[in-house]
């Protein structure tokens, strides 16, 4: 497993390399996701991922641009939200200690984890209500952790530190630390539709109103996740669990018209987002 540091210089690497690239083929081939021949940028790992871009040894997550393109409509299929195969009643999840946490927080229980059903999450935030009904029976390990540290009130009085509104239409949140840096002290596996997946370099359209989880590559997923407003193609190597409520979407509308600080097209929400409240119910 490599650690943070390497990580970071890894990250910065392929930042630079891609940043070259694009400069030098006007975008249109982003790291390891769509070939050259595809109209279309997906800078960075077409979407999400933990970029450990800073000095310290954080990590932090960024959400980088899509641009669609103008001249070639390119067709990605949308993506699944029900496993081919049904996974068990129940599985056995795999919770790694990873970096020291941005708030105390235990590790969820591994074994016997329920697959099959749902739950729901609420975030309280001072911009309305988001409900996520979670969806045990895709990414169970990834509900079994997003509800017990929401149980734990991991995610109360935290901001969501990023938006994203071009491309890739994505509002981020999951940090205590309010950075981009911050994690549970934990991670575990990608699940669907990764699992599945024969091809993870080609995207798939993340619906409006999914819900999926960022991470530092495969098998690194922590705390953070994003919420989809609008479609957004990315590869899918981003564990999808669960889809937003129509007063949730609602919300998001709203947040996503106030845009991102200064009118970029990513960054710190224009007005701020911050959940008050996450509360778990059947």
């Amino acid at each position: 497993m490599t650690n943070n540091k390497e990580r970071r210089e890894q990250a910065l690497s392929s930042l630079e390399k891609e940043i070259r690239s694009r400069d030098r083929r006007e975008k249109t081939k982003p790291l390891t996701v769509v070939a050259a021949s595809l109209a279309v940028i997906l800078v960075v790992v077409g979407g999400i991922w933990y970029a450990a871009t800073r000095t310290t040894d954080d990590e932090s997550i960024t959400a980088e641009e899509s641009t669609a393109p103008t001249t070639t409509e390119v067709d990605y299929q949308p993506l699944a939200t029900s496993r081919t195969t049904p996974l068990a009643e129940t599985v056995t999840c795999t919770y790694d200690s990873a970096g020291e946490a941005s708030r105390e927080v235990s590790i969820p229980t591994s074994e016997n984890v329920p697959a099959t059903g749902t739950t729901t999450v609420t975030l309280k935030t001072n911009r309305g209500d988001i409900g996520m009904e979670l969806d045990r029976s895709v990414s169970p390990c990834t509900v079994n952790a997003v509800e017990h540290l929401a149980t734990e009130k991991f995610y109360d009085d935290t901001v969501c530190h990023r938006i994203t509104t071009s491309g890739i239409h994505v509002l981020q949140c999951g940090d205590p630390s309010g950075t981009g840096a911050g994690g549970p002290g934990f991670q575990f596996p990608n699940e669907f539709p990764t699992d599945e997946a024969s091809d993870t370099s080609t995207p798939v359209i993340y619906g409006r109103g999914t819900i999926a989880m960022a991470n530092a590559g495969r098998d690194t997923n922590g705390s953070q996740f994003f919420l989809n407003y609008q479609d957004s193609p990315l590869p899918p190597m981003y564990s999808y669990f669960g889809q937003i409520d129509e007063t949730g979407l609602a919300t998001l509308d709203a947040i996503a018209e106030a845009g991102a600080e200064g009118g970029a097209s990513d960054g710190a929400p224009a007005e701020e987002v911050r959940i008050e409240t996450a509360t778990v119910s059947s």
